[in-house]
This record gives C-alpha cells, structure tokens and sequence, in this order.
C-alpha cells in the first residue's frame, strides 16, 4: 500500500529532485514547444520573430488556459469533465444578456459567472463523488444542459455594447521594450489582454495548490490509487467532490475570460472546447489514468495546440481539417509517450515489490 502511495506522491517532487513521471512529460512538452516555435522563427518567416505573435497566441487562449487547469485537476483524481465549453458558453450569453439587456454591471455580470459555475460544479461534483456515477456520464449531461439553457436564454448572437464592458474589453497592458515596427516604420507597443493576467494567476495559483497543499497532494493519492489513499485516510469522496467544485468554478472564471475576449453571447461559442481543455491536459502530461499531471505543462499544451494551428496556417494549409490532422497526431503521439510511461513505472512496482515478497519467503 505504501509503495503504491510513494508511486503516486513521485509525480509531486521538485524538477530538480529524482525526475518524477509529471516532471519527465512536463519536460518533454516544454521541449517541444519550443523546438515548434524555433520551427516557426527560422522557416516560416519573420512573423514568429516579433513577441507580439506569442502574445497572440496568449491573448486568443487564455480563457482555454483556465478551463484546460480545471480539466487537469479533475483528470489529476481520475476523472474528466467535458461540460467545459457548453459552460463558457453559458456564462458568455447570460453575461452578455444581462449586461444588454437588463442595464447590469460588469461585476454583476462576474458573480453571475462565478454562480453557474458553482452550480455546476457542485453539482456534478456531488453525482461523481457521492452518488458514484461515471463523470463522463454525468457531465456528458452537463454539456447537454449548458448548450440547451444557453439557447433558452437567448436564441440570437449579439454583440454587448454596454459602455463599462466595452472599456474592460478594450484595456491592454503594454509590455515595454518589446514592441515591434509595422511596415509604415510606426512603432507599435506590445500587449496582453486582462484575461492573459487572470489565466496566469490561475496557473501560479493551482501549481501551488497541487505541489505545495495537503489538499493538492491528496489529488494525486486519489488519482493515484483510492483504495491505498482511503487506506491512508484521505476522505476520497470530498476530494473527489472538491476537485469537480473547483473545475465548475474554474468554468465560470474562464467562461467569463472567454466573453471578455469576444465580447458577445452566442450558443456557438466554445464550441469544442472541451475536447481542445482535454487535448491540452494530455499534451501537457496530464495521464487519463490519473495520479499524474502538472498545471505548468498544461499551461503548454494549451500553448502547443495554439502554436501548431497558426504554424499550419502560415503554410498556407488554412483547411479546417489540416489543424485537425495536426492536433490527432500531436495527440497521439503523447498518449504513445504516457503509454511508454505507464509501462516503465509497472514495472518499477513490480521490481520492488520482488524484494518484499521474497524476504516475506524467507521468513
């Protein structure tokens, strides 16, 4: 039991300790990034070579970079959620109608964002870890719900013109000295979105959670293995719980990222991004199995998947299917990775579990 717990607490140690499952697939996929943004610098044009593209990439993908972190931490205990997208999509239209159509305020507008994903989360959370129903089932219903009561709050896109909205959507945060000169020779300033800001501090956040809290490790227990975490006394179910109530808030604070950056309501937005939330845990070194992932890769495989679109566009392969060919293989061939993984540490098991049980012969 207590070797199967150490299994699962290798995925928590430090970079510069004893190279952990997490570390080596966060590793691999930093790597890979950057060998695809070097790609794209010195093949593809200078396009690549102004810092504003990688803040682009940033600016287009940071509400995906929150809800992919609620993916992780869900994937993390064994799970998965794939209400994501129709959540983000929820929040955008009940967002953008009460900001239009009922005169409201950005903040009301936020809490009201923080509430439905509380409500999902709590929720679903409730059904998976209480009522022990399969999460794909249950928030396979979510999605349902999130889509159909986003179409019954209103049926028509529109764009928000509330002027306090309007104003936060248009903020930039200039970052100095790293601006760029347009074909006119006019200098334009470098910048970042407000939801750039929050993804980021999400991100900090959640890698302290996991790597530093008792809470955070007991995620990985839980992923790990749940009988030994319940032989350890860690309440699985309230993890369990606890893990589909922060990817449901998770939701809401991306939903509201996301509305941020388009500043309409529609029932078409986000569309699939719950699979791409998925696509970027795994990428990012997030195992379907659970017991391993780490919130700093997945910020990476949101970054890859973003990364390898605008590659295959500036190839001049604007086909949707080509970005889709690209991602499947990217993907697979980080399952293939995990799967290498997966093997290796059965196998690290069984060589020390070997010893124990000759020395129990022995005896």
């Amino acid at each position: 039991m207590s070797q199967k717990y150490l299994t699962a607490d290798k995925s928590r140690r430090s970079l510069f300790g004893n190279f952990s499952d997490t570390n080596l697939l966060m590793s691999i996929t930093i790597i890979v990034f950057i060998v695809m943004y070097l790609f794209a610098i010195f093949a593809l044009g200078s396009g690549f070579q102004k810092p504003q593209t990688f803040f682009n990439i940033l600016n287009a993908n940071a509400a995906l970079i929150i809800l992919s972190c609620g993916m992780t931490l869900v994937m993390i205990t064994g799970g998965i959620d794939i209400s994501v997208g129709g959540m983000a999509a929820l929040v955008s239209m009940c967002s953008a109608v009460y900001l239009d159509m009922h005169s409201g305020s950005v903040v009301g507008a936020l809490l009201i964002s923080l509430g439905i994903g509380l409500a999902f989360g709590l929720v679903q959370g409730y059904l998976v870890a209480y009522l022990d129903i399969q999460p794909f089932i249950v928030t396979l219903a979510g999605m349902f719900f999130a889509r159909g009561m986003t179409t019954i709050v209103n049926t028509n896109p529109f764009n928000v013109q509330n002027e306090a909205f309007v104003k936060l959507k248009e903020t930039r945060i200039v970052i100095p000295g790293l601006g760029s000169y347009n074909k006119r020779g006019e200098y334009i300033d470098a910048y970042i979105e407000i939801g750039v800001i929050v993804a980021l501090v999400v991100v900090a956040a959640l890698f302290v959670f996991l790597k530093w809290t008792k809470t955070g490790r007991n995620f990985y227990a839980v992923g790990g293995n749940k009988q030994s975490a319940l032989m350890l006394g860690i309440n699985v179910k309230r993890t369990t719980f606890l893990a589909y109530l922060m990817c449901g808030i998770l939701g809401g604070i991306g939903g509201f990222v996301y509305f941020m950056h388009v500043g309409s309501g529609s029932a078409t937005h986000a569309a699939g991004a719950e699979m791409n939330a998925i696509a970027s845990s795994i990428i990012g070194g997030t195992m379907l199995t659970g017991g391993v992932g780490n919130i700093i890769g997945t910020l990476f495989g949101v970054l890859s998947l973003a990364l390898i679109q605008n590659i295959v566009s500036s190839m001049g392969l604007d086909q949707a299917w080509w970005t889709g060919i690209t991602n499947a293989s990217m993907l697979c061939i980080f399952l293939i990775v995990q799967s290498i993984i997966i093997a290796r540490r059965k196998k690290a098991n069984l060589s020390s579990s070997r010893p124990a049980e000759a020395k129990g012969d022995k005896k």
